[in-house]
């Protein structure tokens, strides 16, 4: 089975004139950070655009690009053990090859929103929160960054 059927959803974020707007992109824009960051760079926006993946309700990938500058934050470390794409965020972070004991814990760039909106402590503050599955997690992200509403309505999670 390719790893884009494991995909729940793919999207982009830009703003555009400083309003945002949300795209989805194709399970097949997923399946590694190049891939998914030449999905992005098609999307005008003021700062570039974010990536929201999230897969098998089990991790998510965000990926902001800017120019030439990818920025890349996975939820899940250890999630690289068991899938091609997150394994493909950990090699991209030049990180270590993870073992299937690792903790559950964020690797990359937990600061790629700061400037939008969504600063480190923020986004570790939505990650640690263990009752919340992927969607949900990228659902207050989105509303952090000013379109959490627009986000839900796309991926279709109803708004609390």
């Amino acid at each position: 089975m390719p790893a884009s059927d494991e995909v729940d959803f793919a999207l982009a974020a830009y703003r555009d004139e400083g309003v945002w707007q949300v795209a989805e992109l194709t399970p097949d824009h997923a399946v590694d950070v190049e891939t998914l960051a030449a999905a992005l760079r098609r999307f005008p926006g003021d700062g570039g655009a974010v990536g929201l993946v999230a897969v098998d309700e089990d991790f998510f990938v965000l990926v902001r690009v800017s120019g030439p500058r990818t920025r890349v934050m996975l939820s899940d470390v250890s999630a690289a053990t068991e899938w091609e794409l997150a394994a493909n965020v950990v090699e991209h972070l030049g990180l270590p090859l993870v073992d299937e004991d690792d903790d559950a814990e964020p690797a990359g760039d937990l600061e790629l929103l700061a400037d939008l909106g969504v600063n480190a402590m923020t986004l570790a503050e939505i990650l640690d929160d263990d009752e919340l599955y992927p969607d949900e997690m990228l659902s207050e992200v989105a509303r952090g960054l000013g379109f959490g509403d627009l986000f839900d309505d796309v991926v279709g999670l109803t708004s609390a």
